[in-house]
């Protein structure tokens, strides 16, 4: 198996998580190249950035409304997408440990949105970004990672994780330091990016403000990402009778049934709340599911 088969089989077979970390390194690396091709041919141009990143204005946007999905996507430096990847890596772990997959990706994307347009709505609004809406456009995953950290953080302020030189740390402090940077941040520099930021962090904090009331704002939007990835047929040899189409169908849905129960029950209650069944099943799914 070549390492292109190894990357689609992975991709296909792989957790959301995985399909979002893929597809960010993926369009970093596409138009990182035709950056590249574009400057050897002697005509450099920001036409891939014009198309792909959010703009602030109004009107430019209505004619790019495709923007508002793709600047969550498009990083044009390596440090900025390293380090949205790793925040991503992290707390997508701990995101999927605590609710289902489905509901990663509409977060993402969701907290990406709010980021856009609390960015498009200040530089359009707010006094002292007056004039700068013509020049300015977003761009990179910062907005919808920090959607999917304060989720994480707003359910389990408490939980501790470990960092180098710092030691053990609930995560509500390390979510409260994030959010001051990014809100003293903003007359200094790329304020545009920090009130983005925020604005992905605010639908994080609301999101589970509203399940923990009953209410899911990404339900709605579950059918959309209910598509079935195909997995590639492995020969095996068995003595056992296999299961039908039908009677694997059965089991699957059954068991994410279970386990969706279970995250609902965390939503409402706290991790606290599981017996150790169901702390056993939750994690023995994580397992299978996290890549």
């Amino acid at each position: 198996m070549t390492i292109w088969d190894e990357i689609k089989d992975s991709f296909r077979t792989g957790s959301t998580l995985t399909r979002l970390i893929y597809i960010n390194l993926g369009v970093f690396l596409v138009f990182g190249l035709m950056r590249v091709f574009q400057f050897m041919a002697g005509n450099p141009s920001d036409w891939i950035t014009g198309n792909l990143a959010v703009p602030a204005n109004l009107q430019v946007l209505l004619t790019k409304p495709w923007t508002l999905l793709t600047y969550m996507f498009y990083h044009e430096d390596f440090l900025h997408i390293l380090f949205n990847v790793l925040w991503l890596y992290w707390f997508g772990k701990l995101f999927l440990y605590f609710f289902a997959q489905r509901q990663l990706t509409w977060v993402y994307l969701f907290g990406g949105v709010s980021g856009a347009i609390l960015y498009i709505g200040a530089f359009n609004l707010l006094l002292p970004f007056k004039g700068y809406a013509d020049v300015s456009v977003a761009l990179g995953a910062s907005a919808a990672v920090l959607a999917v950290v304060i989720v994480v953080v707003t359910l389990q302020p408490n939980f501790t994780v470990y960092l180098l030189f710092l030691g053990p740390v609930r995560l509500k402090y390390l979510a409260l330091v994030t959010v001051l940077i990014d809100l003293i941040s903003i007359p200094v520099s790329n304020a545009g990016g920090h009130i983005a930021h925020l604005g992905g962090a605010l639908f994080g904090f609301v999101y589970v403000v509203l399940l923990r009331r009953g209410t899911d704002l990404a339900k709605p939007f579950y059918r959309i990402g209910s598509i079935k990835w195909p997995k590639r047929q492995r020969m095996k040899v068995t003595y056992r009778r296999q299961e039908t189409d039908h009677e694997y169908n059965y089991r699957k849905t059954q068991n994410q049934k279970q386990i969706d129960a279970i995250l609902d029950k965390i939503a409402r209650s706290g991790y606290d709340s599981l017996t150790k069944e169901e702390k056993d099943i939750l994690f023995k799914a994580n397992n299978r599911n996290i890549n």
